[in-house]
């Protein structure tokens, strides 16, 4: 039988759904537009809105920001490490929720899901009391990336459930009888986590260590209660300059650091495709 013709409504359905998609794309992505175009902007104001003319000079003063070039290399630090710790925990605790049976599973599950749902502002709180009360409060006043710990625990403390929960939607697609046959085939339970889940899991992996790098990347709340007075990371610093003035140095340094992101989503897509 030949489909019938699309009616009134079919069209109607079509068209609204495409207006909330164009209203959706220029709410969230022409302020970006308009940040990193003004970061080009010849004037003294980063709020102005008037086309002065073309210029590059505020991102030679943003890379000859030294205090924001030691806020933005922490922050790329912090994340790293962070990324890291993330995948790994994530990893190991998607495989225990995914593949073990204990008694009180749904309660472990709840708790690693927590830092998901809970306000961050509580988060941050919660971890600026803890570090003050078991005495790391002064981990500040250690050598460089030393005095980065506290922060870095802190993300990985928010990290990491997001990581395990990605990990854990692609160990939904794998075969156990995989695992099972390679090690009927004599190996080990070890050799058969690398050779046979660890390949499965690759665009998974990919996917959590760009999340929860991204997120370590532009945390703020968590940042600014967790960090010291000498542990300044770019976000942080960010926030610090605009309360004075938005600059177009801002615009620059914010666009820098968007397009680090797109870069950095843009191969881990990639590979995350060849790996699949």
């Amino acid at each position: 039988m030949r489909d019938a013709p699309p009616g009134p409504f079919d069209y109607s359905r079509k068209w609204s759904l495409r207006l909330v998609f164009l209203l959706g794309a220029v709410f969230l992505y022409v302020p970006i537009i308009v940040l990193i175009v003004f970061s080009f902007n010849d004037s003294r104001r980063g709020g102005n809105v008037i086309w002065k003319g073309f210029t590059t000079k505020y991102y030679g003063r943003a890379f000859g920001n030294e205090e924001l070039m030691i806020a933005f290399g922490n922050s790329l630090t912090i994340a790293v490490i962070s990324t890291i710790a993330s995948v790994v925990l994530g990893t190991l605790t998607a495989v225990l929720l995914w593949r073990f049976r204990f008694p009180l599973k749904s309660a472990v599950e709840g708790l690693v899901a927590l830092p998901i749902v809970i306000p961050e502002i509580c988060l941050g709180v919660s971890l600026a009391m803890f570090f003050s009360r078991f005495g790391w409060g002064g981990i500040a006043e250690a050598p460089w990336p030393l005095n980065l710990t506290n922060i870095v625990i802190a993300h990985i403390t928010f990290s990491f459930p997001f990581a395990a929960m990605v990990i854990r939607t692609r160990l939904a697609s794998f075969n156990p009888e995989t695992a099972e046959a390679a090690r009927d085939l004599g190996a080990s339970e070890w050799r058969a986590f690398r050779d046979v889940l660890v390949p499965h899991l690759k665009p998974g992996l990919v996917a959590a260590a760009l999340l929860s790098f991204t997120l370590s990347l532009d945390d703020f709340v968590v940042t600014f209660f967790t960090s010291g007075p000498g542990t300044v990371t770019f976000p942080v610093k960010i926030y610090s300059m605009v309360r004075f003035s938005v600059t177009p140095e801002i615009n620059a340094a914010s666009t820098v650091l968007i397009l680090l992101t797109l870069v950095l989503t843009f191969f881990a897509l990639r590979y995350q495709r060849i790996a699949s």
